[in-house]
């Protein structure tokens, strides 16, 4: 997602805060009349002057973009257009766009011909004209794109995991208010399958009404029998092209667990890994709240005093250095509770008060952290972590504290490959494995939830990274990290995203660092509150990076390239240095790249270079036997013995040399960290996180003299918003009201609902 770590609201099922409006006040806009894309006609493209042409000419894409080729500035996707000379050569156009959605217009098209469209439709289908003008005078050229709405957000949930007859229910928001499209339900074997998977769905049930977005509802049911832990995928789609997907982890532990209980408002003293944040999480137009954020309560600690605190990021308890000491801190955030504060309708708890935060825009600080003091029994005096304890007879997991005995409270080092488990408001309780350390990563923060008011970047340095599918996501920022095999504490998560691949690419600080920097600033010391040690019962939805770059399709001159270097690279087989043989493969550090496999003996310490003949290499341990036999493996083994203490030192020295290079002076790059090679476990790695819409013209396989590891994705992300707000609409072929289109009266007052 880009995915991040903060959200916005969505409003289920079409409520609104009982006491305070939240969506623009908008006046009713006169029907928008179309002379060539009107509701009943089609319209015709005209790609072409004989001078030049546009590309596409003819398009079709709904409003999140699903199938778009490009991405604009703030990481949406867009479809970008061109307008090429008929003798060859960029033409000297002027863009425009018209038509489009007689509510959320056409959307809008940059000077370079990218297009984005509106954010939502009051319609199942429109078309926007795309017309180019030539600087100089002459024809235009116009091409014809044919809009249909996408998905609000991810299903809800958008990952959960049942045991046998398990039972859950999904949602699906479309971005559409009024029309009359279906969530499309299916079960799948993949994220974007059309066929497979286990279980059954029941009916799909759908909510239109013209002053809210659409949501469809469906029911899935686990199979009486799972034989074996997997995932089953339910697939969602609208139309031909928008595609959102929840994955199903079936386990055959009978583990039932879903983030749906992270988002609630409890009712007791609360538990922790659960939704909240500063009651004043919201932007404003007027006196009008027209959307919110919050994340998630992380952990209790406590001072030398005694005093107990919730720790959580700053950018959730102190709205990234803009709130006040003394703010109210709330469960559920404002984000579950439809954009409500506390004081101004029902449905939130004040559980604490802001006390201290590391201020984001001083250059000592070094992490994203807040505590705010708790209110007298409103929180969990033990420190339970929702969904941290042990399976119960009903296969929910039990809260329970975190584990402290092994640290004294004040946590343990993350180290390379640790098995990792985090409770968060969005993707409840997941785990993953810790894939770079001393990190150093650029991330944006902003003033408003909606992202258009920037405030500033901020490079931290030595953080810790983490992958695994849906390990985390928007709303899981100030998640605490912890080992799964003792729950001691290991670090605070605060940004995240999605790589290329798919999957989940998360960013914690060290938990020890994390406390040290809050007690200086506090002048006093902090330390969790937890109790004995313990395992957590571990829900990890895939992250086999081995399994995944070995699945990856070479492409056509990949293969020719591994091909015409093997030959070159037979000089280098000599059984008395270890050296058995060379043949053509495929990297697992860099996935779709050639490489050459090179085969040592296992019981040697065979010197091999990082590349060969052009080529990255793979160093598989075998024997000389199996390698005859033709039973040698065709990678290194994915669980490889750690990195030795002074390989990993000196990797990390490279890494300071090499980390202010690139994240200095070249926009394509905005983390790098160590871990250890996929190619070579016996060598470290330079992990390098490329953004994915400034990929750089090469991407070595060797900076300062170490092997490379390319994650390429949009920046980590400390927020991600959904509401939209929905203008007054008028439809072509309008459907008379009934009494359930607008059940909060907000037509007669000017108000339009969000999600």
């Amino acid at each position: 997602m880009g995915k991040g770590s903060r959200t916005k609201a969505i409003f289920p099922g079409g409520r609104t805060p009982a006491s305070r409006p939240v969506a623009r006040a908008l006046a009713w806009t006169a029907p928008l009349v179309l002379v060539l894309a009107g509701c009943s006609g089609g319209v015709i493209a005209n790609p072409s002057t004989g001078l030049f042409t546009l590309a596409p000419g003819t398009a079709s894409l709904d409003t999140n973009c699903t199938g778009c080729n490009a991405t604009a500035a703030n990481g949406a996707r867009a479809e970008q257009f061109t307008a090429t000379l008929s003798s060859g050569g960029a033409a000297q156009v002027t863009w425009s766009v018209s038509g489009g959605d007689t509510n959320s217009g056409a959307g809008t098209i940059s000077a370079t011909g990218l297009y984005t469209p509106p954010s939502y439709l009051t319609a199942d289908s429109v078309q926007v004209v795309v017309k180019a003008t030539p600087s100089n005078g002459g024809a235009a050229a116009t091409s014809v794109l044919t809009l249909t709405p996408g998905f609000l957000q991810p299903l809800t949930p958008e990952n959960v995991a049942l045991g046998a007859s398990g039972v859950v229910s999904f949602t699906g928001y479309i971005a559409e208010a009024g029309g009359s499209l279906r969530v499309s339900y299916a079960l799948a074997s993949s994220a974007g399958g059309t066929s497979g998977g286990q279980g059954a769905l029941g009916s799909t049930s759908c909510h239109h009404a013209s002053a809210a977005f659409t949501w469809c509802t469906v029911t899935f049911t686990a199979p009486a029998s799972v034989s074996a832990t997997g995932s089953t995928w339910l697939v969602a789609r609208v139309g031909s092209s928008a595609v959102a997907s929840a994955q199903i982890l079936l386990n055959t532990n009978g583990i039932s667990s879903s983030p749906v209980t992270h988002e609630v408002q409890q009712t007791s003293a609360i538990l922790l890994g659960s939704s909240g944040g500063n009651n004043r999480d919201y932007d404003a137009s007027g006196n009008q709240i027209v959307d919110c954020c919050s994340g998630t309560l992380g952990a209790l600690v406590q001072d030398t005093a005694g005093h107990q605190y919730l720790l959580s990021n700053n950018h959730v308890l102190a709205r990234s250095d803009h709130a006040a000491v003394g703010d109210a801190i709330i469960q559920p955030g404002l984000i579950d509770n439809n954009c409500t504060p506390y004081g101004e309708g029902s449905g939130t708890t004040p559980v604490a008060t802001l006390t201290t935060w590391l201020p984001l825009s001083a250059k000592s600080t070094n992490a994203d952290a807040a505590v705010a003091r708790v209110n007298s029994g409103a929180v969990s005096g033990a420190g339970s972590i929702l969904e941290l304890g042990s399976l119960q007879a009903n296969g929910t997991l039990a809260a329970a504290p975190l584990g402290i005995s092994s640290s004294g409270g004040k946590g343990e080092a993350a180290s390379l490959a640790l098995k990792v488990a985090k409770s968060g408001r969005t993707t409840g309780l997941t785990c993953g494995a810790v894939s770079a350390i001393a990190l150093d990563v650029q991330v944006a923060y902003y003033t408003d939830c909606a992202e258009t008011k920037t405030y500033l970047t901020k490079i931290f340095t030595n953080q810790i990274a983490i992958s695994g599918n849906q390990f985390s996501d928007a709303g899981d920022s100030g998640a605490l990290v912890v080992d799964a095999a003792n729950a001691e504490p290991v670090g605070l998560f605060f940004a995240g995203g999605q790589d290329a691949s798919g999957v989940g690419q998360a960013v914690a600080s060290p938990a020890s660092d994390v406390l040290s920097e809050l007690g200086t600033a506090a002048s006093t010391s902090f330390s969790f509150v937890g109790g004995t040690d313990h395992a957590v019962s571990c829900l990890n939805y895939g992250a086999g990076k081995v399994a995944s770059a070995l699945h990856t399709q070479l492409a056509l001159f990949e293969l020719a390239r591994a091909q015409a270097a093997v030959g070159g690279a037979h000089a280098l087989v000599n059984s008395v240095a270890g050296i058995l043989g060379v043949a053509a493969g495929k990297s697992l550090d860099s996935p779709g790249t050639a490489a050459l496999l090179v085969y040592v003996d296992e019981a040697s310490h065979a010197a091999v270079p990082s590349t060969l003949n052009g080529l990255r290499t793979v160093v598989v341990p075998t024997t000389a036997r199996a390698l005859a036999m033709g039973a040698a493996p065709d990678s290194p083994a994915e669980t490889a013995q750690p990195l030795a203490a002074s390989v990993l030192s000196q990797a990390i020295t490279v890494k300071q040399q090499t980390s202010h290079a690139l994240l200095g002076h070249n926009p394509s790059y905005f983390a790098v960290g160590v871990s250890q090679s996929l190619d070579n476990p016996a060598e470290a790695v330079l992990v390098v996180y490329v953004d994915r819409r400034h990929l750089p013209s090469s991407l070595p396989a060797t900076l300062n003299g170490m092997r490379t590891r390319y994650v390429v994705m949009d920046r980590f992300h400390v927020t991600r918003s959904w509401a939209t707000p929905i203008h007054a609409s008028r439809h072509c072929a309008a459907r008379p009201a009934t009494s359930n289109d607008d059940p909060f009266h907000l037509k007669a007052n000017g108000f339009f609902k969000l999600f």
